[in-house]
């Protein structure tokens, strides 16, 4: 993936037999995500027009330019859909894009690299950093909230952690 590519949906396959697909939007007005159109995969070789033409339980319906059958949509079932970065809004001061949290190096208040930002999660309940290092057996979900993530530094590619007692 290019950093010049955001992920800002997911296909969950076909909707219906005529070409139609179930769409997840990750972005934070979930109908914007058809304003960043043409959407791409991950490495920017396949285009997508996005008209949305209805609402699902957990996303919307869609037609993706080219997508004329069932059994084409199906096949795009787990396809991740990118958009360019230049036509995403600009963010306040303090708002971050989950795709640039990614690969952050993660230091504790007292300069020690606790690891790096896998992913970030959010189950309803906030965002999570998931922190992998070589030190940690397994990976830690970190509140990404003021009082646990003090400063983000995106220029410098680091963030700095004031974890809970024993999460680390």
């Amino acid at each position: 993936m290019t950093d010049d590519l955001v992920c800002v949906g997911a296909l969950a396959g076909a909707f219906g037999v005529r070409g139609e697909v179930r769409l997840k939007s990750f972005c934070a007005v979930p109908e914007d995500i058809a304003d960043y159109a043409p959407l791409s995969n991950e490495d920017g070789s396949q285009l997508f027009s996005v008209t949305l033409t209805g609402t699902t339980q957990n996303g919307f319906t869609a037609r993706l330019g080219g997508i004329t059958t069932k059994e084409q949509a199906d096949a795009l079932r787990g396809l991740r859909l990118f958009a360019r970065r230049r036509l995403l809004p600009t963010l306040p001061e303090d708002e971050y894009y989950h795709a640039d949290l990614i690969g952050m190096a993660v230091f504790d208040t007292g300069g020690q690299q606790l690891g790096t930002v896998r992913s970030v999660m959010n189950h309803g309940a906030g965002d999570l950093l998931e922190i992998h290092g070589p030190g940690l057996k397994d990976t830690v979900l970190l509140p990404f909230t003021r009082a646990a993530v003090p400063t983000v530094d995106p220029v410098a590619g680091r963030i700095v952690a004031d974890p809970p007692d024993g999460l680390f």
